[in-house]
Formats: structure tokens, sequence, C-alpha cells
């Protein structure tokens, strides 16, 4: 609490003086109301125009035109500071003139030429995901799954004890405790090392677990320390928050998946019950996406660029094709784009399911087109299943979520609730073939306005881990039905105003 009563008292001079400006500039204008009127219903008529001919999310589209045309002036600023997608220029100048990457050498071709004999419409999948961000799949060296938090983070440890390069973090929540401890006390010792240790957290994501001057103790330590997108004060960026989890060594092994560094997230400490989280460790040359990830972000935001040499190849050992466990594309969603990556791969996957499709979410807020997308698999008779949080962390975002119950159980969507606590795990399993694990959540901030990574695998061992921890898990938790839902008019009522607010949360 402290951190962020510290935040409030250094952003609150700021807010004020944002407030004072737009206070006078409103009584200035006073005296030319009834033209300004006008002008604004004009404006408003225009804006309207506008959002329905732009190529944007439905309901997203519902809740400005509601705002818009209800509070011209005030409802017009708030969509140019927040609902513009031109609010997000700053970030795209700092991307944009950040050092570029070194090309990397497209050597895709024999493996869609391998997987389009195998299964030509995912092929075209793999082929629209690279073509949206950039990314090559590559084969599957090796990708361990880890059903829980506490699985995964020894594990961690152990890699980061390996380091003799370079040790890259960026998470969405640092906070200290048994984890962070844990690892900045390697991180300090292989920086004392010359191991070149970088860390990138979401300044909003971390201000209550994480501090200016913990950042700076980090860096007396010899690690280099940034936070994205810092709050200073209010502006249009202020939703674009980095929500991406990895942590890459050498560019050998990297870590992903819904796990924050945080205590909560091994079981250390309990809230909200049991921590149910996923995650996985990948090795080999795939790797290589999650360095260019992380290198990107570093460079345009945290300055001090990352040394070319951290995002050379590192030398493997010579492997058969044959010997590879599948594919993999790792990727990361952006909001400065047009288009909303994994929300298209989802809905292109539901499309294709013929036998199951299944997924792990915390927080289910769907925008119309992956709401359909469900509905449509599940009534062409697929096994779609959804599994949601027991206990809540948010208690609105959770009643939100209730809110689409009603239409996919209607139309034949099994939705399932971990009784034991608090689901965080964010993955898709789609036939036993193709899937996803990474830190996308099933809702409109996490699918449009947030940085996402994703692992997108095919034929992958991990699948089959993934499938299994999915049935043990489902074990645990409480078949929803129209038997044990809440309904009556209140209930409808509530649930379709909550809707209007879902891009909003």
């Amino acid at each position: 609490m402290k951190p962020i009563i510290l935040r409030v008292l250094v952003v609150l001079p700021a807010v004020l003086l944002q407030a004072l400006w737009l206070y006078v500039l409103l009584g200035w204008l006073a005296p030319w109301a009834a033209v300004i009127n006008a002008v604004l219903s004009i404006l408003a008529f225009i804006f309207v125009l506008y959002l329905i001919t732009k190529r944007d999310e439905g309901t997203y589209k519902i809740i400005w035109l509601l705002l818009i045309l209800t509070f011209p002036l005030p409802g017009a600023l708030l969509y140019l500071l927040f609902g513009n997608k031109r609010t997000t220029r700053p970030l795209q100048k700092k991307l944009a003139e950040a050092r570029p990457l070194p090309p990397r050498e497209d050597d895709s071709a024999p493996l869609y030429e391998a997987l389009e004999r195998e299964d030509k419409r995912l092929a075209q999948t793999f082929r629209t995901v690279q073509g949206m961000t950039g990314f090559l799949p590559q084969v599957n060296r090796r990708a361990d799954y880890y059903p829980l938090g506490d699985d995964m983070f020894p594990v961690m440890l152990q890699e980061l004890e390996k380091a003799e390069k370079f040790i890259f973090v960026e998470y969405f929540i640092v906070q200290n405790g048994l984890m962070w401890d844990s690892m900045t006390e390697i991180m300090a010792r292989k920086a004392a090392q010359g191991v070149d240790v970088r860390v990138l957290y979401d300044d909003l994501g971390s201000i209550g677990t994480y501090s200016w001057n913990k950042a700076e103790a980090l860096r007396r330590q010899g690690i280099r320390c940034a936070a994205f997108n810092p709050l200073v004060f209010i502006k249009g960026t202020l939703n674009c928050r980095d929500h991406r989890k990895m942590l890459i060594i050498d560019g050998k092994v990297a870590f992903s998946g819904g796990v924050n560094l945080a205590d909560e997230y091994i079981n250390h400490i309990e809230r909200f019950g049991h921590w149910k989280d996923i995650g996985f460790r990948l090795e080999g040359p795939a790797v290589e996406n999650y360095t260019r990830m992380f290198a990107a972000f570093w460079n345009a935001f945290a300055g001090d660029p990352v040394p070319e040499e951290c995002l050379a190849r590192p030398a493997f050992d010579p492997q058969p094709a044959a010997a590879g466990d599948g594919l993999v594309l790792s990727y990361y969603d952006s909001p400065l784009g047009r288009d909303a990556v994994s929300n298209e791969l989802f809905v292109d996957l539901l499309s294709q399911a013929k036998d199951y499709a299944w997924f792990y979410t915390p927080y289910l807020m769907p925008g119309d087109a992956l709401l359909d997308a469900f509905v449509r698999a599940a009534r062409r008779g697929v096994d779609v299943r959804i599994i949601l949080p027991g206990i809540p962390d948010k208690k609105l975002v959770y009643r939100m979520s209730r809110s689409f119950y009603s239409v996919l159980l209607e139309a034949g969507v099994k939705v399932y609730e971990y009784t034991p606590g608090f689901v965080h795990a964010k993955a898709c399993l789609v036939d036993g073939v193709v899937g996803t694990v990474g830190t996308v959540n099933l809702d409109y901030r996490s699918l449009f306005l947030h940085f996402e990574n994703n692992s997108l695998f095919y034929r992958a061992s991990l699948l089959d881990s993934l499938k299994a921890d999915f049935l043990a898990t489902q074990d645990k938790c409480l078949e929803r039905s129209f038997d044990n839902i809440e309904m009556g008019f209140g209930h409808w009522l509530m649930d379709g105003i909550l809707r209007i607010f879902t891009p909003l949360c």
C-alpha cells in the first residue's frame, strides 16, 4: 500500500495541473457556449460516423458511441485520450526510433513445406501469424511444461546459476519475497562476474509491489533496470501495459507463461486460495524469438541498447530435423498495430477445431468475434471447455466474466470453475495437435490493449502435458450449468449493463 500512496503523491500534482488547465479552458470558452454546443453536436455526429466505419471490436464501439452521444465534449475528449490508437503514437515512435535489430534469415520454407503436406489449413494459420508479427516458426528442440509456478520456480533458479553471457527479465509484476529475492541474489552474483543482467518491469502492473527505490537498489548491484511506460501523469498510453512475462538466459533457455515474479504465483503465500498457474521452459534455437522480443522493447523503452553479440545465434549441438519435437512460433501482441493477433488466432483455431477446443483463462470477457467463434464451434459439435477461477481476485471482473456464461452454456460450451482457488493460467489446446501457452487472457484488455507474448505449438509433446494437466485440473472444478448459475430479470439486466463496460475492464 505504501508504494501506491507514494506514487499518488508524486503523480497528483501533474493530474491537478491537467485538471486546472481543463477548467481554465472551459471557463474561457463559456461565453461561446451556444456556438460550441452546435459545433460539438456536429463533431459528435462525425465521431459517430467515424466509429461506425472504423474496423474495431463491436462492443468497444458501442461504449464509445453511448458516451459521445450522451456527453459530446467529455466523451470526445476521453476518446481522443484513451480510445483512439493515435494516442499510442509516443510508444510507436519509441519503437521506430530504437536501434533496429539485425535482420534474421528466413529459413522457414522447409518447415512450411512439411506442414502444408500434413495440414494446409494450419500452415495458413502459421503464415498469418508470421505475417502479422514478423516472427518465424522454428523446430521445437525441447519444451518442458509446468502445471504450477511452484514446479517452474526451482528450475528457473537452476538455469540462472548457469548463465554465462546474459540474463534478460521482463515481467508485468515484480514483488520482493522468496521468489524475487532468490532470483535477485543470483543475478547480482552473475552481474559481478560480468554477465549482462537486465530487468524490465511494467510500472503500473508493479505500482503496489515495486518502487523506483527498489529498482535503484538493483542498479547499485550491477543489474540494469527500467520501468515500462512510467505513470507520471494521465496520458493516452496509460492502458497500454507490458503484460509480457519472459526470462531468457544466454539465448539458449527461455521461460514464459502466466507466472509473475511474486510469491503467490509459487504458492509460497496464499491469496485467493490455491494459485493455479502454468508455464514452460523453451530450449534451443526457438529461444531466439524471445531474445529478440526482449531486445526490441529494451532498446525502445529502456535505452542502453542490448549489444548485438547477445542477439547472435548461440551454437547448439547438431540435431536431425526428424528429432525435433514439433514446431513452435513465439510472438508478441501489440496494441499499436491494426491486428489483434491472439484474438484472431483463437478465432481461427476455433474455426478449425474438429474434436475439442479447451481453454484456460482467469478472465472471460471476449469481444463479439471470439464469443461467436466459441458459440459456432460448440454448435457444430466441438467439445469446447473453459476453466476459470472459483475464487476471484477481482470481484467485479469475476461478475463480468459470469455475464457470458448463459450465452456459452446455451450453445453447449462447458464452463468449469476451479474450486480450490484462483486460476491464472492462459492456454488453449485444439484437437491435441495445436495449442498456445502464454500471457494472453480472454478479455478485452489483454486481447486488444496490452502487450502480450504467446507461443503457438504444433505437434509438440508439451501439448500432451497440457492436456493431462487440463483434465487433472477439471477434476477439481465445479461445472457450471443453468441449474447453478443466477438467472432472472435482475441478473439479466445487470449482465447487460456489465457487458457494455467490459472493454474498459
